[in-house]
């Protein structure tokens, strides 16, 4: 069985008490995953699922969840959906795009790690923070008395709704 189809029938399937206790049990697993990571990068990290899940001393299923969630902030992505225990991968980790993402999924936990202490200066943090508030910040675009008016009447907005 893929690793993710267990690491997914986890995460969703038992009462609502039984999900918790699983992510609160993940969380945990996850942080101590990444001071890991962290502290020993830019060591590469690579091997057997079985493998990596022994380095990082998580059950399989939890590195399940772990690849999926990182494999956004990899150099190269690694097809989750179909790695097994005896499947060969490379965690090539661009560090910017994991803090990125670590601050798109509000992962607090994560990217106040003091380990990001030795990998990123105070300068470039704030740099990637000042990316990801601009990415993420919503503008309206200021409607211009020519353009069409944004009711669908097809009429020009200054003879329509601007009137």
């Amino acid at each position: 069985m893929k690793i993710i189809e267990t690491w997914r029938k986890k995460a969703e399937n038992g009462s609502p008490e039984e999900r918790n206790y699983f992510y609160a049990y993940y969380l945990e697993e996850e942080k101590k995953a990444y001071e890991k990571l962290l502290a020993q990068y830019p060591e590469g990290f690579e091997g057997t699922v079985a493998e990596l899940a022994q380095h990082f001393d998580l059950d399989e299923d939890v590195l399940g969840g772990f690849l999926e969630g990182i494999n956004d902030s990899l150099k190269e992505k690694l097809s989750v959906e179909e790695l097994e225990l005896n499947s060969h991968i490379k965690l090539d980790i661009d560090l910017h795009s994991l803090y990125y993402n670590m601050l798109g999924a509000k992962a607090k936990w994560l990217y106040e790690l003091p380990e990001w202490d030795a990998l990123l200066s105070k300068e470039e943090k704030m740099s990637i923070r000042s990316s990801f508030r601009q990415d993420t910040t919503l503008r309206s675009k200021k409607i211009g008395r020519n353009d069409p008016c944004p009711c669908g009447s097809g009429k020009k907005y200054k003879y329509c709704c601007m009137e």
